[in-house]
């Protein structure tokens, strides 16, 4: 598999909402992050529990490849992304773009990273 269908699956798993297999594609120690900033989900477990409360959150979140790029050891994907209504009650995100770093040792993602 390629790095850019890798980085498709993770969407793919990600917008089915199934967090074991988002992160079946990613290192032991990976992270998804902001762009040159905070570490927001750390390791495999950190991103599984982190995107499970996020889905538990937003039950309709969805994210929709706009435009992918591969390039060495990098995908860069232009995602648009929806929240629905939260379960919690708060308030409605409007929908966002996002450009998302996908980095890559060998065949597994190492870190994603978030530019908004």
């Amino acid at each position: 598999m390629s790095k850019l269908e890798t980085a498709k699956a993770m969407i793919a798993a990600y917008n089915a909402q199934d967090v074991d297999t988002y992160v079946s594609y990613m290192t032991e120690g990976a992270c998804e992050a902001n762009y040159r900033g905070a570490v927001v989900r750390e390791g495999k477990e950190g991103t599984r529990s982190g995107l499970a409360a996020a889905f538990a959150k937003w039950p309709q979140n969805n994210a929709e490849i706009v435009h992918a790029q591969e390039s060495d050891n990098f995908v860069v994907f232009r995602e648009h992304v929806t929240r629905g209504p939260a379960s919690d009650g708060s308030e409605l995100v409007e929908p966002f773009d996002v450009i998302v770093v996908y980095s890559f040792e060998g065949e597994l993602c190492s870190r994603v990273e978030f530019i908004r």
